[in-house]
C-alpha cells in the first residue's frame, strides 16, 4: 500500500491448475471504460485466476500501460510504448470462464486490447542493466517469518503519514503482507512472509530492470527497509536503496547486463471502442 497523494492497493493473482476445453477462450463479458476522477486516487486489481474470485476480474484506475503489463505478464521495464499510455486510466471488468488458467487469462487480455484499442505489438530481446541479489559481508540481517498468513489491513484513508526524526514515514502497527509509504523523497517498506525470490521481483520494479535472487535463502522473511531516493538523497545524506540493503538487511545488489524479453507496442488507440 503506497501513501503519496494517492492510496494504492494491489491484489495479485497467480497460476491455477484447472483447464478448460478451449485452449484460447474469450471473456464471457468484458467492459472497458475511462476512469472517472477519484479522490483519493485508488488504483487496484482483483479477481481472476488464482484469486478467491477466479471468475471475475476487476481493474480500477489502471493506466493503459499497466493493462498491457497484465496482458503479457511483464514488468514496466519490459514495455516499450508511447509515454502517453501512462496518462490514460481505465476501469476494466470481465467475466472469466470457469477453469481459466493464468496463461489463458493473459491471452484474453491481449485479445481485449486488440479488439478495443486496436493494439499491435511484437516481442524483442534487448540487453539491459540487471542485478543479482546476494548476501552482503557478515551475513543477512533479516528475521525468518513465524506466522504464515499475515493480516491484510485493507485500504487506509490517510493521505500522508506522520514522520519520524529522520524524515521517514511511520508505518501503522501490525503485521501486514506488504506496506509501503513514501513522502518527500523518503520511502519505508515493511513486508511479511516474503521469499527472497519475491523480494527480487519487488526490487526489479523499483529498479526498472531484472533482479535475480542468488542469496540461496529458502525461507519466508519479515523485514523493514528505509531509504532516500531522487534529489533528496544528496540533500539529506540518507542511504539510497543499495546502501539501505547493505546496512539494514545484510544484502547487496551486484550489477550485470543481461538479455530481456521486451514487448514493443507498434500501434494502440487512445480510446477504446464501444463495449
Amino acid at each position: 500500500m503506497v501513501f503519496r497523494s494517492a492510496i494504492i492497493a494491489v491484489f495479485t493473482w497467480g497460476a491455477i491448475h484447472g483447464q478448460v476445453a478451449d485452449p484460447h477462450p474469450a471473456f464471457e463479458v468484458a467492459s472497458v471504460k475511462l476512469s472517472p476522477p477519484r479522490t483519493p486516487m485508488m488504483v487496484g486489481a482483483m479477481g481472476g485466476p488464482g484469486s478467491n474470485d477466479p471468475e471475475r476480474y476487476r481493474a480500477q484506475n489502471f493506466d493503459l500501460g499497466g493493462l498491457v503489463q497484465v496482458a503479457y505478464g511483464i514488468n514496466r521495464y519490459q514495455l516499450s510504448a508511447p509515454e502517453w499510455l501512462n496518462d490514460l486510466r481505465f476501469d476494466v471488468e470481465a467475466k472469466v470462464p470457469r477453469g481459466t488458467t493464468t496463461e489463458q487469462f493473459r491471452l484474453m487480455m491481449q485479445d481485449l486490447l486488440r479488439e478495443r484499442f486496436k493494439m499491435a505489438a511484437h516481442h524483442e530481446t534487448r540487453e539491459m542493466q540487471g542485478y543479482e541479489l546476494a548476501i552482503y559481508k557478515n551475513g543477512p540481517k533479516i528475521r525468518e517469518s513465524t506466522e504464515p498468513f499475515p493480516k491484510d489491513p485493507g485500504i487506509d484513508g490517510a493521505s500522508k503519514p506522520p514522520l519520524d526524526g529522520d524524515g521517514f514515514p511511520i508505518l501503522p502497527p501490525g503485521r501486514f503482507p506488504w506496506w509501503t509509504s513514501l513522502t518527500d523523497g523518503h520511502e519505508r517498506r515493511r513486508v511479511a512472509n516474503m521469499s527472497m525470490a519475491e523480494f527480487a521481483q519487488d526490487l526489479s520494479m523499483q529498479l526498472q530492470g531484472p533482479v535475480n535472487d542468488s542469496t540461496e535463502l529458502q525461507g519466508k522473511y519479515d523485514f523493514t527497509l528505509s531509504w532516500v531516493f531522487g534529489t533528496s538523497r544528496a540533500e539529506e545524506g540518507g542511504p539510497d536503496l543499495f546502501g539501505a540493503l547493505q546496512q539494514q538487511l545484510g544484502l547487496k545488489l551486484d550489477r550485470k547486463k543481461e538479455p530481456v524479453d521486451v514487448i514493443v507496442v507498434d500501434h494502440i488507440e487512445r480510446s477504446p471502442t464501444e463495449n
